[in-house]
């Protein structure tokens, strides 16, 4: 059974990638306006010095916006495909949800690696604590993988789903979005690095991802 699971979670989330890399519309999307919002912010700043803080809520918007523009169609391109149904039926609901949120994970952490670096460049940011930085860059793309694929599935269908979508999940991502903010800042170098922080936003993405594994379930299975 347990290697059921496994089998599952890897062929879901086979597919997922094998279909990203065929229609490149959701990666482009995420890609294209993370790189539009780091551009506006850089042009308006114009190479003003600005406090640690205000850098890192910075960084986060572009991440998270930019996420909200891709990680929203992980089932409703399933639905648009006509394959939902057909998914429903063969695919046991904990692998579908794993398989589904690991690749919504992993175009993240891709997210993160090219916008920072940029990020850093164009704001000519000195990070401080780089372990921090990455800690905090892959406990904030869990949480943000987490709630957006369950928020993704419970929106599927729905008339305003992208609307909707960023409506749901925004109060969900606020408490991992606020640490990550202050985390950030202290990477850059404003001090006060609090490792409850860290330990609060990893405690988070566990009742998160338990969270939607218990819901998922009711959710796949509803008649």
């Amino acid at each position: 059974m347990q290697q059921s699971i496994w089998q599952g979670i890897k062929l879901v989330f086979i597919k997922e990638l094998t279909a990203g890399l065929r229609f490149k519309a959701a990666w482009a999307a995420m890609f294209m306006f993370a790189l539009t919002t780091l551009a506006c912010v850089s042009m308006a700043l114009q190479g003003g010095v600005v406090e640690p803080r205000l850098l890192a809520a910075l960084l986060w918007v572009c991440l998270f916006f930019a996420a909200m523009a891709g990680a929203d169609r992980v089932f409703a391109d399933e639905d648009t495909a006509g394959t939902l149904l057909t998914l429903r039926i063969f695919g046991p609901s904990q692998a579908v949800l794993l398989g589904k949120m690991l690749y919504t994970l992993f175009l993240l952490v891709l997210l993160a690696m090219f916008i920072t670096p940029l990020f850093l460049l164009l704001m000519d940011v000195t990070v401080a604590a780089p372990l921090v930085l990455w800690g905090t860059m892959l406990l904030g793309c869990t949480g943000i993988a987490a709630a957006g694929t369950l928020i993704a599935a419970l929106t599927t269908g729905a008339s305003v789903h992208s609307g909707l979508f960023s409506i749901l999940m925004l109060p969900v991502i606020l408490p991992v979005f606020l640490p990550a903010i202050s985390l950030t800042a202290g990477a850059f170098g404003s001090g006060g690095i609090t490792g409850s922080y860290l330990g609060g936003m990893a405690l988070y993405d566990l009742i998160l991802l338990v969270g939607a594994s218990i819901l998922f379930d009711y959710l796949w299975y509803e008649d």
